[in-house]
């Protein structure tokens, strides 16, 4: 199996290298040929409690080439340009709503895999991730497409995975559980777990979880257990890690350091 990981972010260089790492003949794709070939030249680094590994995964630049299994990590406005496999299955890992629909939109349908991951990872630096906690990885067929081999791919590569008749569930419980801690971990600048310690925070984010959930019950979504405390879970897991808006707003940081927020 040949496997390209779109977007060279914390997910992207995560998922990279674990496979990299497994045997599984992986590539990473980029926008930036600047920036792909430092990656080249450095390797991925992945930090774990128990020290730092260095991967090497080939870094390409537009266009993967043939490739048995796509998989997405970039943000959603990049979708539009990515050069996807025209005959094999895509999988969107992407936070937030209307991802697989914008991949039908670009392929059929029935290649079309679709989930969410509770991966807790941050971006130290270019190709530098910090893996604070495993997660799990769920997903499934959006419509038609065999997720067989995909899983297959992932759990050789150790990720825990779980395959679902509706990953529009899945995608929906990531999007409340995201609606609580991303804004308030960028707004205030604090890591996961910090959510939990300051009062006024942790409630507004139960607050925000409950409408996220209000508004998967209008589309016709249950869940079968708290999402509030289920959010909560995932803050004291993950206490030391960024969330990933917390991380874009740090990068736009450091790029335009005299921008006012």
């Amino acid at each position: 199996m040949r496997v390209a990981v779109f977007g060279p972010g914390a997910m992207g260089c995560l998922f990279a290298a674990r496979l990299a790492r497994a045997g599984i003949t992986t590539v990473l794709v980029d926008h930036r040929k600047d920036r792909a070939d430092r990656l080249n030249q450095q390797g991925i680094v992945i930090e774990t409690e128990s020290g730092a590994v260095t991967q090497s995964v080939p870094i390409v630049v537009g266009d993967p080439g043939r490739v048995d299994l796509g998989i997405v990590c970039v943000k959603a406005y990049s979708t539009a340009s990515l050069l996807l496999p025209a005959s094999s299955p895509v999988l969107t890992l992407q936070n937030g709503l209307g991802n697989a629909e914008r991949l039908c939109a670009m392929v059929s349908s029935s290649l079309v895999l679709a989930g969410s991951t509770s991966e807790a990872a941050t971006l130290l630096a270019e190709g530098r991730v910090r893996h604070f906690a495993p997660g799990l990885t769920t997903f499934g067929a959006w419509t038609s497409c065999p997720a067989t081999e995909a899983a297959q791919a992932l759990r050789t590569a150790g990720f825990a995975v779980e395959l679902t008749d509706a990953p529009g569930q899945a995608i929906w419980e990531k999007v409340a559980v995201n609606a609580g801690i991303n804004p308030l971990t960028a707004l205030l600048d604090v890591p996961n777990g910090r959510l939990l310690e300051i009062p006024e925070a942790r409630q507004l984010m139960r607050d925000l979880v409950v409408e996220a959930v209000k508004v998967a019950t209008s589309e016709g979504y249950r869940f079968a257990y708290s999402l509030v405390e289920r959010t909560e879970e995932i803050c004291k897991n993950t206490a030391g890690n960024s969330s990933s808006m917390r991380q874009d707003l740090s990068l736009i940081h450091i790029s335009e350091p005299t921008r006012p927020y």
